[in-house]
C-alpha cells in the first residue's frame, strides 16, 4: 500500500515510516497536518496514518479534510487516550485509533481493520445511493402512473404496461419515460 503518515515527534514518524517499509509499503512522512494534507493532494495515498497533535493542522482536522476531498482509510494515532479526545475521533471518519508506543503487530492488525471498515462504509454508501436510486425512479414511475390513469382512462396495471412500452419502443429507461409524462 501506499501510506501517508505524519507525526511532529521525528523519532516517532522514522519508526513508523520503518516498520511499514519492512511490511512492504510505500511510506511519504509528513511532520505536520499542513503538510500531510499536501502531500496526499500529490501522492494520493491508499490509507493515512496521522497523531492527533500536531501543528498548523492537527490530525483529527487532517482527517476530516482528507475524507472531504478523497477519502481513504485513516488510522489516528496518539500518546493519549482520554475518553475526551477518543469521543471527538469517534466523531469522524476515521477508521481506527492507536495509542503510543505502536508495535509492528497492532500496527499491522490496525491497518486491516481500518482497510476493512472503509471497504465495508463505501459498499454501504453506494448501496444507500442505489436504493435511493430506486425509490426515486418508483415515485417516479407512480406519479406518472397516476397522470396516465387520469388523462387516458387506464387502470393502473395499464398504465405501467403503456409506461413499459414506451421505455422499450424509444430505448430508454423507465425512469426517463416516468419524467416525460409527468
Amino acid at each position: 500500500m501506499r501510506i501517508l503518515i505524519a507525526d511532529d515527534e521525528s523519532i516517532i514518524r522514522l519508526g513508523l515510516k520503518m516498520m511499514l517499509e519492512q511490511m512492504g509499503h510505500t511510506v511519504w512522512a509528513a511532520a505536520n497536518g499542513r503538510e500531510a494534507l499536501q502531500m496526499a493532494r500529490k501522492h494520493l495515498p491508499d490509507l493515512a496514518i496521522f497523531d492527533v497533535q500536531m501543528p498548523y493542522t492537527d490530525g483529527l482536522q487532517a482527517a476530516k479534510s482528507i475524507a472531504q476531498t478523497n477519502p481513504i482509510p485513516v488510522l489516528i494515532l496518539t500518546a493519549f487516550s482520554d475518553d475526551d479526545l477518543i469521543e471527538k475521533a469517534a466523531e469522524l471518519p476515521i477508521h481506527g485509533y492507536l495509542v503510543k508506543p505502536v508495535a509492528p503487530a497492532e500496527l499491522k492488525a490496525a491497518i486491516a481493520v481500518a482497510c476493512k471498515r472503509f471497504e465495508d462504509m463505501v459498499a454501504l454508501l453506494q448501496a444507500n445511493a442505489e436504493l435511493r436510486e430506486t425509490l426515486e425512479t418508483r415515485k417516479l414511475v407512480d406519479r406518472a402512473k397516476g397522470k396516465l390513469m387520469v388523462q387516458k382512462g387506464l387502470n393502473e396495471e395499464d398504465a405501467y404496461r403503456l409506461l413499459q412500452l414506451r421505455a422499450r419502443e424509444g430505448r430508454q429507461s423507465l425512469k426517463e419515460v416516468a419524467l416525460a409524462v409527468v
